[in-house]
């Protein structure tokens, strides 16, 4: 097993997932209970403060939150207002779970107008590809600018900055290829129902980096990171399908 910096590959890769889990649940307290201090997120949650300013951090780098002043309603104590953090736009956008109902909702009414079916699943695959490729046109510059031995990580830069903490890393044998890992999905809860969400996503990662890919694993299907396998080289790992999901063959379409 490849170490770096002493930590297995695996270890860090929980360790990163970890980390995600717990910086959402910080934004998640945010959104509960509004523009929050450092003291206040650290005692809802049971962290150290010094843990909160670190995920806080990363939260502020991401555009998730944004630090401002607290208001004061009445007459104001001496002294500086308390730092408090807010959600921006886009990071309400993210836990709205409106939004999850609304889409959902409109690929069920996409399935049903092409009339159900086969037909149907075949409507909600052209919404999701079109979807997709419209996504992917903001990565295609940044992928194509690199050189084919670093387009798994200018893909997950473009990734992450599109608010999927994306990391790509050494596949257990490094010589077989990479591994893209997407350690969040804001279209998870629906794509539980819709795979087809998955597997145009899947398409479009294998034409942006110019070579067969293969999905291994989906937050959307219970597995703690998305995982793409990127062989080295162009071409499929022998016995398996190429641009599949690893979901698709295990659940079934949402009917229509």
């Amino acid at each position: 097993m490849k170490n770096v910096g002493g930590v297995p590959h695996e270890d860090r890769e929980e360790l990163a997932t970890r980390e995600r889990s717990t910086r959402n649940r910080v934004a998640r307290s945010i959104l509960d209970h509004g523009p929050s201090t450092v003291a206040d997120l650290a005692k809802r949650l049971g962290l150290t403060q010094a843990a909160v300013r670190r995920h806080l951090d990363a939260l502020v780098s991401e555009n998730t939150i944004e630090a401002r002043e607290q208001r004061v309603y009445g007459a104001r104590t001496r002294g500086r207002p308390a730092r408090v953090f807010a959600l921006t736009d886009s990071g309400r956008d993210a836990f709205d779970q409106s939004y999850d109902t609304l889409a959902a909702d409109a690929l069920a009414w996409i399935a049903r107008c092409a009339g159900g079916g086969a037909a149907g699943e075949a409507a909600v695959a052209a919404f999701a590809r079109a979807r997709v490729e419209a996504q992917a046109e903001k990565y295609r510059g940044a992928v194509e600018a690199a050189v084919p031995e670093t387009r798994a990580q200018a893909l997950a830069r473009a990734l992450t900055a599109d608010g999927y903490a994306a990391t790509a890393r050494s596949a257990p044998s490094p010589q077989a290829g990479e591994q893209l890992c997407q350690h969040h999905c804001p279209v998870a809860h629906v794509a539980e129902q819709y795979p087809q969400l998955c597997e145009a996503e899947t398409e479009v990662f294998s034409e942006l980096l110019g070579t067969h890919v293969q999905r291994l694993a989906t937050i959307a299907h219970g597995d703690g990171v998305c995982t793409t396998f990127i062989p080295r080289g162009g071409g499929a790992p022998r016995g398996t399908k190429t641009t599949t999901t690893a979901s698709s063959s295990t659940s079934g379409r949402n009917p229509a």
